[in-house]
């Protein structure tokens, strides 16, 4: 993401709007407004921003050339993923009705959108939460981000969609690598039903770290870890990416793999994990914090539903 790209896309964005719609668009840069996101349905009521659906055709493409700036280019993440999910609102308003639909996406501005000083882009709906900061005129900061995806994989108007696919793949293949002993080692003691860091809870990570650690593991199951980071920071623009695998991969040792439900779980076999409700798996390390869960569907309840969480210990919201 070229920032000062993005900066010029916001612009012009913002003068398209009516005052109104500008005063909703950008608002102050608090860490209280920084919090409101959901990866709930519910578009504006429970976001800040502007929604999509009060936006004309060429306002919403104004406002998505924005995100497909911002956003990491690789295929399935970022932009891509961004973009897949929404449309798998319009799928889900096909069966579950209004509260579902592409329309329901918000983009809001928070700070001064300028390449000195501090602002944040939030972009997101339902099964998807984005944040990036920015600090004269550096991606700084890609956490919270929240993704879901219900069902985890779907068909429409002809395409097929499963922008969850790569997070499950290099999660279960993680958990696969690990011995007996280690998946011993790295179950919770109590079951999981959510994520444990969803929206509303900032700051919230666990004081003592739970599971089993990287320093313990082989080189090839560290080199899994590393592997699983990528789908979550491809969804950040290349020089943020480039930086936090940097830090993530320098804090490995001391990086910490924990799951709980599984109840197949056999090491050495990938496809064992990460498939019913309750299978839960979760990477806590001095920096980054990653959970993957599958639950039970919503509209799909013969089917299960991926959420995700990705956080930073110390640069959520560039630690506004």
């Amino acid at each position: 993401g070229n920032v000062a790209k993005v900066t010029c896309l916001v612009q012009t964005f913002k003068a398209s709007l009516t005052s109104a719609q500008q005063s909703a668009l950008q608002i102050p840069l608090t860490k209280t407004s920084a919090a409101k996101w959901s990866g709930l349905t519910g578009g504006v009521t429970i976001r800040n921003g502007v929604e999509f659906s009060t936006l004309t055709p060429s306002q919403v493409a104004a406002a998505k050339a924005i995100i497909s700036n911002a956003a990491g280019i690789t295929e399935d993440e970022g932009w891509d993923e961004f973009n897949q999910i929404n449309l798998g609102d319009a799928y889900l308003g096909s069966i579950g009705g209004s509260a579902y639909g592409t329309g329901k996406y918000t983009i809001a501005i928070l700070g001064d959108p300028a390449l000195e000083g501090t602002w944040m882009l939030q972009f997101g709906g339902h099964g998807y939460a984005q944040n990036i900061t920015y600090k004269d005129g550096v991606a700084v900061s890609g956490s919270p981000m929240l993704q879901g995806t219900e069902p985890k994989a779907w068909t429409f108007a002809g395409e097929d969609y499963a922008p969850l696919a790569q997070e499950h793949m290099v999660m279960t293949t993680l958990l696969g690598s690990l011995s007996t002993a280690q998946l011993a080692t790295a179950k919770l003691t109590s079951p999981m039903t959510d994520v444990m860091l969803g929206a509303g809870k900032d700051g919230q990570f666990p004081t003592t770290k739970a599971g089993v650690k990287l320093s313990t593991l082989s080189t090839a199951s560290q080199n899994n870890f590393l592997s699983a980071l990528h789908p979550w920071l491809n969804d950040l623009p290349y020089d943020l990416k480039t930086r936090l695998l940097s830090i993530y991969t320098s804090e490995m040792a001391d990086t910490y793999i924990s799951y709980s439900g599984n109840p197949t779980a056999t090491s050495g076999n990938p496809n064992s994990f990460l498939m019913r409700d309750g299978d839960y798996v979760r990477i806590d390390g001095p920096s980054v914090w990653i959970e993957f869960m599958v639950k039970k569907g919503t509209l799909f309840t013969n089917d299960v539903q991926y959420q995700t969480i990705y956080r930073d210990h110390t640069r959520d919201y560039n630690g506004l």
